[in-house]
């Protein structure tokens, strides 16, 4: 019977190790779970004790720890967070204690880091601790909108329903960021190949055909004379165009990363043609989901305009949100505010306002959200099929101008022949 090294966590969430014989993993785990034993981390011992002992493990003084690159690099992906956080409301539904529900999550789960996070998770609420405050300390994973939402249901002691409201706001909040990235792949791709077989024309093709025209000794239409010096230009000197767009990529990025600069390129996403209108309505419906699931879970409306002015992804719009809270202190509506600035729709403003007249800003908002998602999906849509053909003509009069001005000399050198 096989020797296993193991560590684990004790009912009380104290960390605790040992080692045992066992058939299998399965077994050792089985074996473990009923002392109670949550396991962590296990290792089959070739040779027994002696062999234990000779790679410097023994009972009670732990376990060496082993070099796992997996867990350095592997990350959590926001669609294992909703659904840990599905299941985990699923359990609390069903009468199952937090600690044991959140020990079953850790077991189950096949991304190393997430479990090790919710088993350190799980320690802390052993020892008292409460989850929000757990999980505060994995910002990354859990974020603010996240933590407070959990704190208010612990709180209201209907942490169960919050959670599940949760995960459906992260649902959705994923899939329309899906539908906005899946609809502006197309055009991407698009321009990048464009890109490419233009710079292989200039670079490869063009020089081997000019060249002969500037071998005849002709004078050459404007044209084909502006493809030479283009194409000369492209072979010759592509290192340092490269360079300059590698350059003008970081020293914008850069330039972003300043306070004006964050304001200028936000106010010039929600001013371009096509691409405005998705920004806001996209920001809008985030605005209006994130708001109706904080205010639904018991979170207070200052301390839910704070944090959802930080999902808005917009200095613009941030600066709106941040005025309606001020606003909010001194007596005022939310939907006034938002008005006066200009920056969010009147319909929008106006469904706020009758929420907020008739007690049920909450329903308005979920209403105000569904309207604009399905606004940004038709957004989408149309600026998709208007871009797709821009491209291909785009492609098309690069492409043609360079055949034309291929063809020109060519056919005027075979007049003179004739």
């Amino acid at each position: 019977m096989p020797l296993y090294a193991w560590k684990g966590l004790d009912p009380k969430g104290k960390p605790i190790n040992g080692t045992r014989e066992a058939d299998g993993p399965k077994a050792l785990r089985l074996v473990l779970r009923k002392d109670a034993v949550f396991l962590t981390e296990m290792r089959e011992v070739v040779g027994g004790a002696r062999a234990a002992n000779a790679v410097g493990i023994t009972e009670g003084k732990g376990l060496k720890k082993e070099i796992d690159l997996k867990k350095y690099f592997e990350r959590v992906r926001p669609q294992e967070v909703a659904v840990f956080t599905r299941q985990l409301a699923t359990l609390l539904k069903a009468g199952i204690p937090l600690a044991e529900a959140m020990g079953a999550l850790a077991e189950q789960s096949d991304n190393k880091k997430l479990q090790m996070i919710l088993a350190g998770i799980r320690q802390k609420v052993n020892e008292g601790g409460g989850l929000a405050d757990a999980m505060a300390a994995h910002p990354k994973l859990f974020a603010e909108l996240y933590t407070n939402m959990v704190r208010s249901g612990e709180t209201a002691g209907n942490l169960d329903a919050v959670l599940e409201r949760l995960a459906d706001f992260m649902d959705q909040q994923q899939a329309l960021r899906s539908k906005v990235s899946g609809a502006m792949t197309y055009p991407i791709l698009m321009m990048v190949i464009g890109t490419l077989v233009m710079g292989v024309l200039m670079v490869a093709v063009v020089p081997k055909i000019t060249a002969i025209f500037e071998d005849s000794g002709k004078a050459l239409p404007w044209n084909t004379q502006l493809l030479i010096f283009v194409a000369g230009l492209t072979g010759s000197y592509w290192w340092v165009l490269l360079a300059l767009a590698v350059g003008g990529w970081f020293g914008v990025r850069r330039w972003i990363r300043t306070v004006k600069g964050r304001l200028a390129m936000d106010r010039l996403k929600l001013r371009l043609w096509l691409v405005g209108h998705v920004v806001r309505y996209v920001a809008v419906a985030r605005f209006a989901r994130t708001l109706a699931t904080m205010l639904a879970s018991g979170v207070p409306l200052l301390t839910a305009l704070e944090i959802v002015k930080k999902v808005l992804d917009n200095v613009v719009l941030e600066k709106v949100i941040e005025e309606a809270r001020d606003a909010i202190r001194e007596g005022e509506s939310i939907a006034t505010t938002l008005k006066k600035s200009g920056q969010f729709p009147s319909m929008m403003c106006h469904m706020v306002a009758v929420g907020e007249r008739s007690g049920q800003l909450e329903a308005m908002l979920e209403n105000v959200a569904g309207a604009y998602e399905r606004d940004v999906e038709v957004q989408v849509n149309r600026m998709t099929t208007i871009l797709s053909p821009m491209m291909i003509v785009v492609m098309a009069v690069g492409v043609g101008f360079i055949v034309f001005s291929v063809i020109t000399p060519i056919m005027d050198m075979q007049q003179l022949i004739q």
